[in-house]
């Protein structure tokens, strides 16, 4: 379902095309001397603001398949990490070496080496003179994740000890999962960008000071409202119509 500001873009739209059948219906007296409010105007920006919106529903969709299909893939790595760890905890490989591959897994997962204190905590050792300060360690973008992923299977691969017989544990699978993670967080990467362009133009064409659709439709009004007055039929016919700037 479309979220209400999404609708109020449409029913923009809507009422534009509605504000020119009324004019038309005017026939002959209405002729603004002002060309943006013309009915050949109206009727060109109608189309396109009618193609930008349809331009919208497409990549928006796009964009929420992309995110999707990035969230299912995604969705697996942290238990995948939890078990590369303790399949090289289980090997000969020494201690220091295990411990900076657990450290990359907690930056992957977005844990914490130490627990983060309390506020009770932080008071108590405010009250002995010691201020605290902690530093966020959760690095769960897509981006920081994909990043030690990489640190992780870099590492592994260069344990000789690193050596597990579960096939998804391979050094090749890691890389193989990698390489699937890294294309769907770019094919994410590139609907948001794709979305983020068609946002700025549907606000252009509807929203622009002066030429947008709302904008234009108010200066129709006023010049209805001076041609036939402001209790005349066709004023009341026009002046119903609304139009909400939403630069969503």
């Amino acid at each position: 379902m479309a979220n209400q500001s999404e609708t109020g873009h449409a029913k923009n739209v809507a009422n534009f095309s509605t504000l020119i059948t009324v004019i038309n219906g005017f026939g002959e007296l209405y002729n603004p001397s002002k060309q943006s409010i013309t009915p050949a105007s109206m009727a060109s920006l109608l189309e396109s603001a009618k193609s930008v919106m349809n331009d919208f529903n497409s990549i928006s969709g796009n964009y929420g398949i992309a995110v999707a299909n990035r969230e299912v893939a995604f969705g697996s790595l942290s238990k995948l990490t939890t078990r590369v760890l303790n399949s090289l905890r289980s090997s000969d490989a020494n201690q220091q070496i295990i411990r900076t591959a657990a450290s990359i897994v907690r930056k992957i997962q977005g844990k914490r080496a130490t627990p983060k204190k309390t506020e009770e905590e932080k008071a108590a050792l405010l009250a002995e003179g010691t201020v605290v300060k902690e530093i966020s360690s959760s690095q769960m973008s897509f981006n920081s994740r994909l990043v030690n992923f990489d640190k992780l299977i870099q590492l592994v691969t260069q344990i000789p000890q690193y050596t597990p017989n579960e096939e998804e544990l391979k050094s090749a699978s890691l890389s193989n999962y990698y390489a699937t993670l890294s294309a769907v967080n770019r094919a994410a990467r590139e609907a948001e960008t794709a979305l983020s362009s068609i946002r700025i133009a549907r606000n252009q064409i509807l929203y622009e000071s002066g030429s947008g659709l709302v904008d234009i439709s108010l200066s129709v009004k006023t010049y209805v409202k001076s041609l036939f007055g402001a209790t005349s039929t066709q004023y009341r016919q026009v002046s119903g119509l609304t139009f909400k700037s939403e630069k969503l």
